[in-house]
């Protein structure tokens, strides 16, 4: 007798606003010239490339497969594409003119760095609100972001912008040991967060070696699916001693602890609805982002608000 065959659930079709959205596919220098990349977004195939001239292409994949040889002038149904932060980005829809801007990348005296991509069994929401959440510094990032006694999160600002369509948070201060790679003691960090796009977030913080300015490091997650996203690694950062490969190495040693809480959380969704899961003062930012994507009506990797 054959067994009854395993009914998976049909993918959801993203929302509108989730399909217009410019939404991060690759780190555009690793893309190679020549030959197929593959990959995901919102549970659709996606194939890209670069041409000769080191532009990438973008297109619905069909029967293409990683590292297959392909001229770029061939490809004629294109996706809309664009490249910012070092990243390519792309759309589904009819996307905005422009991405949310991050002016401090364009200083000349920055490292700029992509530090990754790296994929999680969770939903890109989940990951953006794990990215704003400061309470878990000491326990999870012990003796690096945050340690005992020093536990608290003080009183923060929130604020969910109509005229830039973002959530910001500031005033955010925290004790950490290493609060970057050139950090050489404990100090007091002054954080700010800013959420401009429903999978993006991008954190301000204290720079050790320039006081009147502020290391930047971004998360802009690709939502794969409504359950799996890749995070791509952003860091814009004012040092002078650290390499390179060194500044990389301290930022993926961050993600890598909060991969494995991240793909322990349960739902895989984020839920919007408040009394779902019980927040507590340190969780405002988190609070606010919620309330935010309900209001924009984004329904792609989260549980909505019951009406």
């Amino acid at each position: 007798m054959l067994a009854p065959k395993l009914r998976l659930p049909m993918p959801q079709s993203p929302d509108p606003i989730t399909a217009n959205l410019w939404h991060v596919i690759a780190a555009t220098e690793e893309l190679p010239i020549g030959l197929v990349e593959t990959t995901l977004l919102l549970d659709t195939r996606l194939a890209m490339t670069r041409g000769t001239d080191g532009m990438p292409v973008v297109w619905r994949r069909t029967d293409e497969e990683n590292g297959d040889e392909i001229d770029a002038e061939t490809v004629l149904e294109r996706l809309p594409v664009r490249t910012a932060y070092g990243y390519t980005w792309t759309c589904l829809g009819t996307p905005s003119a422009e991405l949310f801007p991050i002016p401090e990348y364009a200083e000349t005296d920055r490292k700029n760095m992509s530090c990754g991509s790296i994929g999680i069994h969770v939903s890109a929401p989940r990951a953006v609100e794990n990215f704003l959440d400061m309470g878990h510094f000491p326990y999870v990032h012990t003796d690096i972001l945050g340690s005992e006694p020093h536990t608290e999160v003080k009183e923060y600002d929130v604020e969910v912008s109509e005229e830039r369509d973002e959530v910001l948070a500031t005033k955010c201060r925290f004790i950490q040991p290493m609060a970057a790679k050139s950090a050489t003691g404990a100090m007091e960090v002054e954080y700010v967060y800013r959420v401009p796009h429903p999978f993006c977030s991008v954190l301000y913080k204290s720079c050790p070696e320039d006081e009147s300015r502020r290391d930047v490091i971004g998360i802009f997650l690709q939502p794969m699916t409504e359950e799996r996203c890749r995070a791509h690694l952003l860091q814009s950062m004012i040092d002078s001693t650290s390499t390179i490969t060194d500044l990389r190495r301290f930022q993926q040693t961050i993600f890598g602890q909060d991969k494995p809480i991240l793909e322990n959380q349960y739902p895989k969704k984020l839920p919007l609805d408040p009394r779902a899961e019980t927040p507590i003062r340190a969780d405002k930012s988190a609070i606010a982002y919620r309330r935010w994507l309900s209001q924009k009506g984004i329904t792609y990797g989260v549980i909505p608000q019951a009406s």
